[in-house]
C-alpha cells in the first residue's frame, strides 16, 4: 500500500534510498529523455516556423502562435499539475503527460492547417507540463538522499546535451524532409520512454487533501495571462492590451491566494515561499534564467547585425554555452552534495555575470576564439549554478510538498526565460542595433543581483524535510 502523507508535514525517507541501482539508472533515462524532448520542442518549432508558414500559406505573424500556444499551455498548467501529482502520484502525472505529448506529436505531424496544428500544439504543451511539473519531484524519489545533487546533475546533463545538438539535428531533418518530421521523431522516443517509465519509475506517497479544481483554473488563468502579457510586450502589442493581461492575471493570483489561505497545500505555494531558503533559491533561479533568456535572444542579433557573421557561424558561436552547461551540470551536482548551494550558486552567477560583461565589451572585429571562450565562460557559470540551486529548492521543501516545489522549479525557469526575452526585445526597441550590447549589459546586472541573493542563502538554514 502507498503511504498517504499530510501536505506540509515530514514524510518517510525518499523511496530512492531503497531503489535498486539498475532500476534507478533506467528511471533516470526515462525522466531525462522525456524532459529533453519537451524542452527542445520550442527550439525545434522555431526552426520550422518559416517552412510551416510557407506550407500552410499563413503569415509570419500568425505562424508565431505555433510557439506561443505551446508556451502558454505549458506555463499555465505547471502548478495545477504539480499539485495534482502530490495527490494521485507523480508517476501517473508523468506518464500521462508523456503519453499526451507523444499523441499530440503525431497530431502535429498530421496537421493539415494552422488551426489543427495549434490544437495539437496546445495538447503538446499540456503533455510537456505533465512532464516538467513533476520532473524534479520524481528525481527526489529516484536517488538516495546522499546522491540527490548528482541525480539533478545527470538530468541537467541530458537536457543540456539535447539543447546543444537539437537545433543542428532539426536543421539536418529539414534538409532532407519536411517540417512534420520534426514532430514525428518524438513518437518512437516517447513510446520507448513510456515503456521504460512504466517499469522503473517509483510510486510515491500521496497527500490526503482533495484537488481544488477552481483553484487550478484560477492558477492556470493567472499564469497564462501573465506570460501572455510579457510575451505581448515583447511583440510590441498596445500598452492597453499588455496592461489588461497583466492586471487581470495578477488580480486572479490574489484571488487564488485568498481562496487557498488555509489550504494545507496551496496551488500557488505561498507556504513554501515562507521558507527563506526556498524563496531565495526560487528568486535566484528567475534571475539566472532571465540572463539566459536575454543572452539567447540578443546574441544571434549581435553576431549577425553587429559582427556581420553568417547564420552558420552564429549557430557555431551559440554552441559553447549549452555545451559547457551540459559538462558542468553533473560536476556541480556532485559538489552540491558536499558544499552549500548558496556558495556554489553565488560563484556560478558571478562567473556568468563576468561572461556577459565580456560579451558586451567584445572588440569590433573579434576572432573566433575570442567569441568562443567568452561564451564558454557563460556556460561555465550557468552550469556551475544550475544543479546546486535546483537541489536547494527541492531540499528546502518537505517531501510531501515535492510536487509544489517541482512546479515552482519549472515555473521559475520559464518565467525567467520569458522575462529575459521580453527585456531583450525592449532593449532593441530603445537602442536599435545597439540594443544587443545594452541587453548583454543588462544580463550582467541580473547575474549580479542573482549572485547576491545566492550568497544570502549562506545566512539561513535549510529546514529538515
Amino acid at each position: 500500500m502507498l503511504q498517504r502523507v499530510k501536505a506540509g508535514t515530514p514524510a518517510s525517507p525518499p523511496i530512492g534510498d531503497g531503489l535498486p541501482t539498475e532500476r534507478r539508472i533506467w528511471a533516470v533515462v526515462a525522466i531525462s529523455a522525456a524532459v529533453a524532448m519537451a524542452s527542445l520542442d520550442t527550439a525545434i518549432a522555431n526552426i520550422a516556423l518559416p517552412s510551416i508558414a510557407t506550407d500552410l500559406n499563413v503569415s509570419p505573424a500568425d505562424v508565431v502562435w505555433v510557439v506561443n500556444v505551446y508556451q502558454i499551455a505549458l506555463v499555465a498548467t505547471l502548478l495545477p499539475l504539480g499539485a495534482l501529482g502530490e495527490i494521485v502520484g507523480y508517476k501517473r502525472i508523468y506518464l500521462g503527460g508523456l503519453l499526451l505529448f507523444t499523441i499530440a506529436s503525431l497530431g502535429c505531424a498530421c496537421a493539415w492547417s494552422l488551426p489543427s496544428l495549434l490544437i495539437a500544439r496546445v495538447l503538446q504543451g499540456l503533455g510537456a507540463s505533465g512532464l516538467m511539473s513533476v520532473n524534479s519531484a520524481l528525481i527526489r524519489f529516484v536517488y538516495p538522499s546522499r546522491m540527490i545533487g548528482r541525480g539533478y546533475g545527470y538530468n541537467a546533463l541530458v537536457v543540456g546535451t539535447a539543447f546543444t545538438f537539437g537545433p543542428t539535428i532539426a536543421s539536418g531533418i529539414l534538409a532532407f524532409g519536411t517540417w512534420p518530421w520534426l514532430f514525428a521523431v518524438n513518437i518512437p522516443f516517447g513510446l520507448v520512454a513510456i515503456a521504460i517509465g512504466i517499469r522503473t519509475l517509483p510510486r510515491t506517497p500521496r497527500a490526503e487533501h482533495g484537488f481544488d479544481f477552481l483553484g487550478a483554473a484560477l492558477a492556470a488563468m493567472c499564469l497564462g495571462l501573465v506570460i501572455l502579457g510579457v510575451g505581448s510586450a515583447a511583440h510590441r502589442a498596445t500598452t492597453g492590451a499588455v496592461a489588461a493581461e497583466l492586471v487581470v492575471g495578477i488580480a486572479l493570483g490574489l484571488v487564488l491566494i485568498r481562496r487557498q489561505a488555509d489550504h494545507p497545500a496551496p496551488m500557488l505555494p505561498i507556504d513554501l515561499f515562507r521558507r527563506p531558503m526556498f524563496a531565495l533559491s526560487a528568486a535566484t533561479a528567475v534571475c539566472s534564467f532571465a540572463v539566459q533568456g536575454i543572452g539567447f535572444v540578443s546574441l544571434p542579433f549581435y553576431f549577425e547585425d553587429i559582427l556581420h557573421r553568417t547564420q552558420v557561424e552564429t549557430g557555431f558561436f551559440m554552441t559553447p554555452w549549452p555545451l559547457v552547461v551540459a559538462i558542468m551540470a553533473p560536476i556541480g551536482g556532485r559538489l552540491s552534495d558536499r558544499h552549500p548551494a548558496g556558495l556554489l550558486g553565488g560563484i556560478g552567477l558571478v562567473i556568468l555575470g563576468i561572461g556577459m560583461a565580456l560579451l558586451a565589451t567584445l572588440p569590433a572585429s573579434p576572432s573566433i576564439l575570442n567569441i568562443v571562450w567568452r561564451m564558454a565562460i557563460c556556460g561555465l557559470g550557468f552550469g556551475f549554478f544550475q544543479t546546486p540551486n535546483l537541489r536547494a529548492i527541492m531540499s528546502s521543501a518537505p517531501s510531501g510538498r515535492s510536487g509544489g516545489a517541482s512546479g515552482i522549479v519549472a515555473t521559475a525557469r520559464l518565467t525567467g526565460q520569458t522575462t529575459g526575452a521580453a527585456l531583450a526585445a525592449l532593449c532593441f526597441t530603445l537602442a536599435g542595433h545597439n540594443g544587443a550590447t545594452m541587453a548583454l549589459a543588462l544580463g550582467a546586472g541580473f547575474a549580479a543581483v542573482g549572485s547576491v541573493m545566492s550568497f544570502l542563502r549562506l545566512t539561513v538554514q535549510t529546514p529538515k524535510s
